[in-house]
């Protein structure tokens, strides 16, 4: 009697998944309610457990997408085995099918040893002249894909050209498919500008260690672009807005995402009302949120949201980018390195602490007119601190709460 295993769905609204990694190998003896499959999708990760004992034959292969209720694999119960695991031969070609001789293995040794071939990938190798010692299956299993991924390879060399594959996280899978989607989907432009740090870069010499003693974080960069930005997003409301559907949404307040370094990868966590906040406000708040990001205890909540987002690749030693845009939202700036450049002041040339700015935004809402006007708005409060974001020089220590 053959029985076909159908696809589980992992939820609602769920029509599709991916076959992530079997747990067996096609022609593989299995027991009722063994493990013999792990399924992915965007919201779950589950095993589907063989529903009767028998040989399995394998209808979709790893890495493959199928719709929920289609035919993983199909299980012969008319083949009797014992407690110990059993695999046919199928490798020996004086094997006959129709004899269905099967080989017995101990339980204890699984079907295929680390870095040992399938029986699709061990017969691909030797079409191909393929070399492969470790795969992107079950403990190293080398599979099909990984066969012909390895195929990709330019030419041999006369030192050690090992490369591995690991398989993309579902996550890391729907990141990539949103950053593609607003790449087609939003009419993004960069538009690009210098600051001169110098005044900030005093500012912080003054004052950090005074500072520090008294709220417990640094005095950052990031709480002056925070300053700036808020400012220039009030002056600029259609940087603030965002499109739903036939309307553009403006907001009267500021949330500022900041994107922020964690082991899962980039985070990009939410400082709430940030126009509200003042330094020492900013930069306790992004300390927490990083300290959260760090930790692996960062919710959704924290990262819900957001008008605008602030990133920094000047901490990798970035020069100049064009970051993309976090949707829903309409732009995103971007902070690179600080480098001493030679400059023209007041007719003179001078070397100054120089930061490359760059404002990607979307062009369906945003004109070049307000972009450019944003961006100079940041940069004019950023080389002006004093002034424009201290209240001037006698209002310095009381604006940072001193």
């Amino acid at each position: 009697m053959i029985v076909e295993m159908n696809v589980p769905s992992p939820g609602e609204s769920i029509s599709e998944v991916e076959i992530a990694t079997w747990l067996v190998a096609d022609g593989d003896y299995v027991e009722q309610d063994q493990e013999i499959c792990e399924i992915d999708s965007d919201k779950a990760t589950l095993t589907l457990a063989a529903e009767k004992s028998g040989t399995i034959s394998i209808k979709v292969q790893e890495g493959e997408t199928v719709a929920i209720g289609d035919v993983a694999c199909t299980i012969d119960t008319s083949v009797e085995g014992t407690a110990s695991q059993s695999v046919f031969n199928t490798d020996d070609p004086e094997t006959s099918s129709s004899s269905k001789n099967i080989q017995t293995v101990n339980t204890s040794t699984t079907s295929y040893a680390s870095g040992s071939p399938s029986p699709a990938a061990r017969k691909m190798m030797a079409e191909k002249g393929v070399e492969l010692t470790h795969g992107s299956g079950k403990d190293g299993r080398i599979t099909k894909e990984d066969v012909l991924l390895a195929k990709t390879a330019m030419g041999k060399g006369p030192g050690p050209r090992g490369s591995e594959h690991k398989k993309m996280s579902v996550l890391r899978r729907k990141v990539a498919e949103r950053l593609v989607a607003v790449k087609n989907e939003t009419a993004m432009l960069t538009t690009f500008n210098e600051v001169d740090m110098k005044a900030i870069m005093d500012i912080r010499k003054t004052y950090k260690e005074k500072f520090k003693e008294k709220h417990g974080v640094g005095l950052g960069f990031m709480s002056f672009f925070t300053k700036a930005v808020t400012r220039a997003l009030k002056l600029f409301p259609d940087v603030n807005a965002m499109i739903d559907g036939k309307e553009i949404v403006y907001y009267d307040y500021a949330d500022i995402s900041i994107a922020v370094s964690s082991p899962k990868g980039l985070m990009v966590p939410v400082v709430r009302n940030a126009e509200l906040l003042d330094f020492a406000g900013i930069e306790s708040e992004i300390k927490r949120l990083a300290i959260k990001a760090r930790d692996g205890k960062i919710s959704m909540d924290d990262m819900l949201g957001g008008t605008f987002t602030i990133t920094n690749g000047g901490v990798f030693g970035s020069m100049l980018s064009t970051p993309i845009i976090n949707p829903p939202q309409s732009a995103i700036l971007g902070m690179h390195n600080i480098v001493e450049r030679p400059i023209v002041v007041d007719g003179e040339v001078v070397i100054r602490p120089i930061m490359y700015v760059a404002l990607s935004y979307d062009h369906r809402i945003i004109d070049g007119k307000e972009s450019v006007g944003f961006l100079c708005a940041v940069k004019e409060a950023l080389e002006n601190p004093v002034d424009i974001l201290l209240e001037g020089e006698d209002q310095v220590v009381k604006s940072l709460n001193l």
